[in-house]
């Protein structure tokens, strides 16, 4: 089961990517006309590819979906940021079910997928990631307004307050969000936190000093939740592996 749904992920994943493929075809779909082995049935089995024509079509809806998206985010910015993170975070917790280390205890459900589990982490995506940084960046923008040039002080400073200030802020926000939604007592998620706070924040800064920076430095404001989005992804994985660790005085640090 937990195969199947790793497959659906990459996939769904790949399809992404496919669609942000610039829009040309591959030099080696159409094989050269001019050589006599290169015949119209021969070709066809040495290219086992889409005709250019499908490829094109295919390709050519990108702008579409780029456009129809942007004009969602220019109509209702906060209900379309929610909604994508809903769907990321989602999927981010099935991948996570899929590569987290199973234990004993949970040996008997090793083989299925703990769909409340998955929920909780889109409705914590749909209700409080999209819009904690929907508006997080406005105040941060309005702050200090980005600059032509990204390699700048302000790009420095933005970076800082973003990961010092703001990220041990919206972690500790996570654990008791997602511990609340799962039913922990505030003393379990305390007690979690005391295990796995520090190792998260360290991984933290791994990953999101250099993805924020590059977010702030590079990408136009309309489009930073949402690259905040597939970044959080792949956090998302390790996020969900060590919310839903142990969290009794006997749990190891799954970190």
């Amino acid at each position: 089961m937990k195969k199947m749904i790793t497959r659906s992920i990459f996939r769904s994943i790949l399809l992404v990517l496919f669609l942000l493929v610039p829009s040309t075809t591959p030099f080696f779909v159409t094989p050269p006309s001019s050589s006599p082995q290169y015949s119209s049935r021969s070709s066809s089995n040495i290219f086992p590819l889409p005709s250019p024509t499908r490829l094109e079509t295919k390709l050519a809806l990108t702008p579409d979906l780029l456009s129809s998206y942007t004009n969602a985010l220019e109509s209702n910015p906060l209900l379309t940021k929610s909604v994508t993170a809903g769907c990321i975070l989602g999927l981010a917790d099935f991948a996570g079910q899929v590569f987290e280390p199973s234990s004993e205890s949970d040996s008997s459900e090793s083989e299925g997928v703990d769909f409340g589990r998955a929920g909780r982490f889109a409705f914590f995506g749909l209700v409080l990631q999209a819009p904690w940084n929907h508006f997080y960046y406005q105040l941060l923008d309005g702050a200090l307004p980005p600059t032509a040039d990204p390699f700048t002080g302000t790009t420095a400073i933005k970076v800082a307050i973003d990961q010092f200030v703001q990220a041990p802020i919206f972690t500790v926000l996570i654990f008791l969000f997602l511990g609340l939604l799962e039913g922990k007592s505030l003393e379990r998620i305390k007690l979690q936190l005391d295990e796995t706070y520090a190792d998260t924040m360290v991984a933290n800064w791994k990953l999101w000093i250099p993805a924020t920076a590059v977010n702030i430095a590079f990408c136009p404001p309309l489009f930073r939740v949402l690259f905040l989005n597939v970044v959080f992804f792949f956090w998302s994985i390790y996020l969900s592996i060590v919310v839903n660790g142990p969290s009794d005085p006997e749990g190891g640090n799954e970190t």
